[in-house]
């Protein structure tokens, strides 16, 4: 069972799925004064940041 949850959590840092759980831990260590963005918010401004400007290779 202990394997089958350090893959779970393996799949999750590496796909992204854990990433607003990440972002709340970051913020309340560094930016505890401030009300973190709501779950929503934080998605799309990460598509945003992903899809914004030029992507191509040449």
């Amino acid at each position: 069972m202990k394997a089958l949850r350090g893959f779970w959590t393996w799949l999750r840092a590496v796909s992204g799925d854990d990433a607003y759980e990440r972002y709340l831990a970051h913020h309340m260590a560094a930016h505890a004064d401030r009300a973190p963005l709501a779950r929503r918010e934080f998605f799309r401004r990460r598509q945003e940041a992903a899809w914004s400007g030029v992507k191509r290779c040449c």
